[in-house]
């Protein structure tokens, strides 16, 4: 006889709690998820959740030192011209003359 669908519900449920499947969402901004599609078409991938675990197991087998590299947040280097610096102590120093403050 076959399985009613809260029977399949159930079955399905006690697999994916048997082999410890844990959902996890996250949520992005349409310049991310453009990337995210991009990378998927360069990998031939339809589904998010294949990319994103080929994303992983691929990353992963890189090693600390490879992976750690391609994982590094970005960061941005604040360079100020000449003009600006100085600007911005002449400011400074305008500012102090005016209100010297407590020492």
């Amino acid at each position: 006889m076959a399985r009613s669908q809260a029977e399949r519900t159930a079955l399905s449920e006690a697999k994916k709690k048997a082999a410890g499947e844990e959902e996890l969402r996250h949520k992005v901004r349409p310049g991310t998820k453009a990337m995210l599609e991009e990378l998927m078409a360069w990998g031939d991938h339809t589904s998010v959740t294949e990319a994103i675990q080929h994303m992983i197991i691929n990353t992963h087998a890189l090693g600390r030192e490879k992976a750690g590299a391609l994982l590094a947040a970005p960061r941005h280097e604040i360079q100020l011209s000449e003009s600006v610096a100085r600007r911005f102590e002449e400011e400074s120093r305008r500012e102090l003359r005016r209100d010297p403050g407590d020492g």
